[in-house]
């Protein structure tokens, strides 16, 4: 069975930091772009990143969250990371991680994504 386990989130101040991990099993990694989509309570789902399965320069960032969020993934290990910074009480939300092939992502759309995590809790206290 295929599976992606996020782990990393937490209870944090603002202006603190977190990193969350995302670590995909049973499927060809390198061939899917990782994405990070959350939810707040009360309200629907929000892209926040994708990466391309090539990595590098290939990140992509919502507004909200540009400059002070950054992904990255390291194929050998199946894992994408999200590493957040400055962290404000509205990033408080469920984190899932999703991986779509090739070129896809960049949406919150879930039909878009092959596959999804159960979600990582992350509440940034003001």
């Amino acid at each position: 069975e295929v599976q992606l386990v996020e782990s990393g989130g937490g209870l944090v101040q603002a202006g603190g930091s977190l990193r969350l991990s995302c670590a995909g099993s049973r499927f060809t990694f390198s061939n899917y772009g990782g994405s990070w989509v959350r939810q707040a309570p009360g309200k629907g789902p929000e892209w926040v990143s994708t990466i391309k399965p090539g990595g590098g320069s290939s990140t992509y960032y919502a507004d909200s969250v540009k400059g002070r969020f950054t992904i990255s993934r390291d194929n050998a290990k199946k894992t994408v990371y999200l590493q957040m910074n400055s962290l404000k009480p509205e990033d408080t939300a469920v984190y899932y991680c999703a991986a779509a092939p090739g070129a896809y992502g960049c949406t919150q759309i879930r039909r878009v994504y092959n596959y999804w995590g159960q979600g990582t809790q992350v509440t940034v206290s003001s």
